[in-house]
């Protein structure tokens, strides 16, 4: 959904596999047909790993569905939705977003909270039966101002309090940075719990192309993040949530720049 926007949708995964790409993510798969994204994949030998559950009306304003108590059973129906797709697509993890406060009301509003939490308790114990991680994750005010959820110790604390196995956060560094301005060490803190189920990346602050040659004041050095992840035995997937200066394929030079390649093998580059 970020990466290859030059290209129609479909076209995108052959070209994220000519680059070396064997995972892939995309945030709503859902005005396609579940068959005919897995074929595509399944085609050019590559895996969908990630999608978002559906958020409501996107077009409109919508940034989820999770915490608005008025529309719990369009909640319900978007995780059905999601579920079917992922066991179609054999997709492992579902992001769940929040949603948007109401206007006028705080980031500390009770209700909007308890509506959230009781939404996604309602989620583990319905989906317990299917082999998908559900996960949460915080963005900053600055890009999607009114978001309920922004904090990684938030997000933390709530999931660990559910303490469901199959509830877990995904941790995107470009939001982490932005927010709390120390990613570095917020990974030292979270990875170690297991309940990192995901990571996303990007530069900062303008959300272009992770590269650590071009790492402004207040930044995030890649370079020192990948080695940070060697560190802490990080297996899972890494997902490219960013913007492209210019055409994707020639923006993938930071891949190189940053010591990805060859120094992470355990990890699992994507597009």
């Amino acid at each position: 959904s970020w990466l290859y926007t030059e290209l129609p949708f479909l076209q995108r995964v052959r070209a994220c596999a000519e680059d070396g790409f064997r995972h892939a993510e995309c945030m709503f798969p859902y005005e396609f047909k579940a068959t005919e994204l897995r074929r595509t994949a399944d085609s050019e030998g590559v895996q969908w790993v990630l999608i978002n559950a559906p958020a409501g009306h996107w077009e409109h304003g919508d940034r989820g569905l999770a915490a608005d108590a008025g529309r719990r059973q369009e909640f319900r129906d978007a995780i059905c939705m999601a579920r079917d797709f992922a066991l179609e697509l054999k997709v492992g993890k579902v992001h769940v977003l929040a949603g948007l406060l109401p206007a006028g009301e705080s980031n500390s509003s009770d209700s909007a909270w308890a509506c959230y939490e009781d939404n996604l308790a309602w989620l583990a114990e319905t989906m317990a039966e299917h082999p998908i991680r559900w996960l949460i994750e915080p963005i900053n005010q600055f890009d999607m101002p009114g978001y309920l959820l922004s904090s990684q110790k938030t997000a933390h604390d709530l999931v660990q309090r559910l303490n469901k196995p199959n509830l877990g956060v995904q941790m995107d560094l470009y939001h982490c940075q932005r927010t709390e301005g120390d990613a570095l060490d917020a990974l030292a803190r979270y990875v170690p719990t297991g309940r990192v189920g995901h990571l996303q990346i990007a530069g900062v602050p303008h959300r272009n192309e992770p590269d650590s040659a071009e790492t402004p004041p207040g930044g995030l050095d890649y370079g020192l993040v990948f080695r940070q992840l060697q560190h802490l035995g990080y297996d899972g997937h890494i997902g490219c949530e960013y913007r492209p200066k210019g055409s994707t394929r020639d923006g993938l030079g930071w891949l190189r720049r940053t010591g990805f390649s060859g120094t992470m093998e355990g990890l699992k580059p994507w597009a």
